[in-house]
């Protein structure tokens, strides 16, 4: 399934489910001890290929200019040892 231009936020199910399916499979990969740079490497690799098959360029650069923020600010840190799947 690919997001229209007029579907660019998916349900609120849906995202909760998809974060569910997410914190599961890093439990997983941690209890193989797959490192922690390994699993993060590999979900945002994965999720910017999906984001680049679905979305335009430019609404993936603000995606990223939002993370970006997110971290400089602090935001990200604040939450530490909280899982953020799920979050957009």
């Amino acid at each position: 399934m690919t997001m229209t231009d007029d579907r660019q936020a998916p349900p609120e199910q849906e995202l909760s489910h998809a974060g569910s399916v997410v914190d599961k499979a890093i439990e997983y990969m941690v209890g193989k001890d797959i490192s922690e740079l390994a699993i993060a490497s590999a979900l945002l690799g994965g999720a910017m290929g999906l984001l680049t098959r679905v979305l335009p360029d430019a609404v993936v650069v603000q995606i990223l200019e939002n993370a970006i923020e997110s971290v400089e600010s602090g935001e990200m840190r604040g939450t530490a040892g909280k899982d953020h799947a799920g979050e957009a």
